[in-house]
């Protein structure tokens, strides 16, 4: 019984605007993700047919992009895993991605923290010269 609910729900499908709204993205983002090889949807003519594994694939790409993952980054995991259903290697570039973002991430809070400081030392110059100039 539970395997017929799974059929089921595995053909639901999703026009481009379902997916447009569900995600809050335009349908011009979801196309080009498309054109990038990075969903694949069928085809009924001009209308676009979006699959379950479409779009949690699109949800993997905005979540990606969130953490700073490029799109050629993201395209090379999904080809891993369409490649290697055991996913080791998959997760094993995964990590090495993270740790790239961590470093990334990493020099540029210290980036923040050194421009903050920055724009705090200009601040205080900028209000001494003020209260030089009422004096």
């Amino acid at each position: 019984m539970n395997e017929d609910i799974y059929e089921q729900n595995s053909e639901e499908t999703y026009s481009i605007s379902d997916l447009s709204k569900e995600f809050d993205i335009t349908t011009r983002s979801i196309r080009f993700y498309e054109d990038q090889g990075l969903i694949s949807p069928t085809r009924n003519g001009q209308t676009r047919i979006y699959t379950k594994r479409d779009k949690v694939r699109l949800k993997l790409i905005l979540r990606g992009k969130r953490l700073g993952f490029t799109l050629a980054e993201t395209g090379r995991l999904f080809e891993l895993y369409d490649a290697d259903k055991s996913s080791a290697k998959q997760l094993n570039i995964m990590l090495e991605l993270i740790q790239d973002k961590k470093v990334h991430l990493t020099q540029q809070m210290d980036d923040i923290k050194v421009v903050l400081m920055e724009l705090v030392t200009a601040e205080k110059r900028c209000h001494d010269t003020l209260n030089n100039l009422e004096d």
